[in-house]
């Protein structure tokens, strides 16, 4: 990464504070498409933010222009923007950023390197070669995106930080079809699941070494099982679905500004209503969901959010009642202005130097419980486990939902049964997670995350952590759908 040497601007006008956010990134795609190697992607990018706080208001400006001359020209732009909004909106007895005692340091790249080019194109090809096992491995990829950032932020003038990150995201896919029939099988599901923050380690961590002879022959078992059975049945869920309904059903609605009606006309609303806080019964007394960004080598694992704000981990959800929202200290205050102090989180995140900080979830986990995945098997009596997310739908509230996953196996009276291929199941966020009945132990705890959480306008892109044991659902609406 290139050493660019900056000085946060002095204020453009009298009484004006200003912050100073940096943020460059490259990014490489690697990917062996049937057997061949495709043309390697590589991009950068860099820029910075300048955020103005003037009579109680905010204005941004975005540059990439990083001389003296274009930081001050792009702070006087954001002066002007905050003028603009005079008297137009809630204004903010002082900046919505929080200066850190000490300048917050964050690294996931120092102590776990990646190996060469050539060695990582190497294991792509091996896993490919893995997976096409036979005639009917249609389709057959392996890949590989990595991206590193450095994000440097100044307030008022003073150095508030400094964090590297490292981004690794592999994938595995392999397509099965016999005749009009066919099916996929994927490391981490439609969104990748599977990634992480680190290296080589983070790279072991993923199950990719030996993944593509799984992932094939699990494709080919889909292709010759039966569709799934229609009807209401116990469901357990593997980590990888687990992450995504946390994902829609719990991490979207809880956002403040969503909460608040930013989002109204584009991603929608929340069933949740700031006067729920406190006291409403969102889950059952299993259910524990914690905010945390600073746990080492999960996908959204930071030192500090982009408003300055130290990253610590909250509890959102305890023993089922709703506690705290996802929202950084512009929402809580404008919250506060509205007659609701809801407390919230380190989560005012930008998806780069061009787009101002919004509420976001970062390392959105639900806590382990203490059953067994062989447990929790021998407590059902009729129901079915499905893996890997493949498909999904909510509506604009975060609230009623359907979810389809790559692979499921039936459950009868304690023993795993036949697998089903098709596998899906609908509910109500609101319900849903009053069903819960079993939470798993460590040993059944994955930490994965999604690249391209989308939300904003203009749109941003975020990478979000999830952690997440295995849970066992209670009565659950289940049907097949047919490809």
């Amino acid at each position: 990464m290139s050493r660019v040497r900056l000085r946060c601007p002095a204020p453009p006008r009298p009484g004006a504070r200003v912050s100073l956010r940096y943020v460059e990134e490259r990014r490489e795609a690697l990917a062996v498409v049937r057997g061949v190697l495709q043309p390697v992607l590589l991009e950068s990018d860099r820029g910075a933010m300048l955020t103005v706080w003037l009579d109680g208001e905010t204005g941004y400006c975005a540059t990439a222009d990083l001389s003296p001359r274009g930081l001050s020209a792009a702070a006087e732009r954001a002066a002007h923007w905050a003028g603009a909004a005079h008297g137009r909106g809630l204004a903010l007895p002082e900046p919505p950023w929080r200066t850190p005692d000490a300048p917050i340091r964050f690294d996931s790249v120092r102590d776990d390197a990646l190996p060469a080019r050539a060695d990582l194109v190497a294991m792509l090809h091996e896993e490919a070669a893995a997976m096409k096992r036979d005639a009917r491995i249609v389709h057959w990829a392996a890949s590989l995106r990595i991206a590193e950032r450095v994000q440097r932020l100044w307030l008022d003038g003073e150095d508030a930080g400094t964090q590297r990150l490292r981004f690794v995201e592999p994938g595995l896919e392999a397509t099965a079809a016999d005749g009009a029939r066919s099916q996929t099988r994927t490391l981490g599901g439609q969104y990748n699941g599977v990634c992480r923050q680190g290296g080589l380690q983070a790279l072991r961590d993923s199950g990719f070494a030996g993944g593509g002879a799984r992932v094939a022959a699990e494709a080919l078992e889909l292709l010759a099982a039966p569709n799934c059975p229609s009807g209401v049945r116990d469901l357990l869920l593997s980590p990888d679905q687990m992450m995504l309904q946390i994902h829609e059903s719990i991490g979207h609605p809880l956002e403040l500004d969503r909460i608040l009606g930013d989002e109204r006309n584009f991603a929608g609303t929340s069933f949740v209503t700031p006067d729920m806080f406190g006291h409403y019964q969102f889950g059952s007394p299993l259910l524990n969901v914690s905010f945390d960004p600073g746990v080492p080598g999960e996908y959204a694992s930071y030192g500090a959010d982009d408003e300055g704000m130290p990253a610590r981990r909250v509890p959102l959800i305890e023993r089922g009642v709703l506690k705290r929202a996802l929202g950084g200290t512009l929402s809580q205050a404008r919250a506060r202005a509205r007659g609701w102090p809801i407390e919230g989180a380190a989560a005012a995140r930008a998806s780069g130097w061009q787009r101002p900080p919004i509420d976001r979830m970062g390392n959105l986990d639900l806590e382990p419980g203490a059953s067994t995945m062989e447990a929790m098997i021998a407590a059902v009596e009729r129901g079915i486990w499905m893996q890997t997310n493949a498909s999904w739908s909510i509506d604009d509230a975060r609230n009623k939902f359907q979810f389809g996953c790559e692979w499921g196996r039936l459950i009868e009276d304690g023993r795993l049964g036949a697998v089903v291929r098709n596998p899906n199941y609908r509910g109500v966020s609101a319900t849903f997670w009053r069903s819960l009945a079993m939470v798993g132990d460590r040993s059944t705890l994955q930490r994965l995350g999604t690249p391209t959480c989308g939300k904003g306008e203009p749109g941003q892109l975020a990478r979000v952590g999830h952690a997440s044991p295995a849970c066992l659902f209670r009565a659950v609406d289940v049907f097949g759908g047919e490809s």
